[in-house]
């Protein structure tokens, strides 16, 4: 298979677009670092799974993204195990939802770490073995939101907003090096993410829940419908492929149209 003897780590990868990526992944017979939270008994049958649809190996790896010693230790682990990480995907992410005056400090710092200062780690652990081989494909998931805002979402457009920054800096960094470094910007897409966020909307904006799927949720899309985790999967996969090694610093829109106006 296309992806054979390359390894693959998917941060934020036990649910949701992570976990599709890697599903993905495995498909083109990629080795599978999956990282996140989950009970243990599903993200075990989740690795069982990625092993036996790869032929290669699949690996859990439980480092907390917050903590960068963390981060460090999960690819030392990658080395020793795989040869080091041919193909990054920064997934990982968490939302919060609050007026600005009302945002609770502590999430503000949780999200920076978690959705931007992690991609920044894992990226600088991930460049140098990727120029030893001179090969290497690193991709975020960013979102809608690093091209436009919402409201009661500052920290998560701001963390977005700069991951699509940092994107286009490490891709010119590395441009000679044979990686590319590429965002995937969905729109609302079906994900625990996005089902999570619901009632805190619903009390920020007193609405119902029908109210916020069709008037908040997919009031930007005009396709008026949710982005499949399955058609996200198929734009990371083919960011791997030679034919897309010319694609790079990019931010790709999957949204129904939210950002064309």
């Amino acid at each position: 298979m296309r992806l054979t003897g390359k390894t693959a780590l998917v941060t934020g990868s036990t649910s949701g677009i992570g976990l599709g990526i890697a599903k993905a992944f495995a498909a083109e017979g990629a080795n599978i670092i999956i990282n996140g939270f989950g009970e243990a008994d599903a993200i075990e049958t989740e690795r069982k799974g990625l092993e036996a649809t790869s032929g290669g190996k699949a690996a859990y790896d439980g480092a907390d993204l917050t903590k960068p010693e963390a981060i460090e230790e999960m690819f030392k682990r990658a080395e020793t195990d795989f040869g080091g990480v041919d193909i990054l995907v920064n997934n990982a992410g968490m939302q919060f939802v609050s007026p600005v005056e009302d945002f609770p400090v502590e999430k503000w710092d949780m999200i920076i770490a978690l959705n931007l200062t992690a991609a920044f780690h894992t990226i600088r652990h991930a460049v140098p073995v990727m120029r030893k081989k001179k090969w290497g494909r690193i991709i975020a998931t960013a979102s809608a939101h690093s091209l436009v805002a919402s409201p009661f979402k500052s920290a998560y457009v701001t963390a977005k907003h700069g991951l699509a920054g940092l994107t286009k800096t490490v891709a010119l960094e590395v441009a000679d090096a044979g990686i590319t470094v590429n965002c995937i910007s969905p729109g609302y897409v079906w994900t625990p993410l996005v089902e999570n966020q619901i009632p805190d909307t619903m009390k920020a904006r007193n609405m119902t829940r029908e109210q916020v799927i069709n008037d908040v949720l997919l009031a930007g899309q005009p396709t008026k419908q949710f982005v499949t985790v399955e058609q996200v999967a198929a734009i990371a996969s083919f960011l791997t492929r030679d034919e897309a090694a010319n694609i790079t610093g990019a931010n790709l829109s999957v949204d129904g149209g939210w950002t064309a106006a």
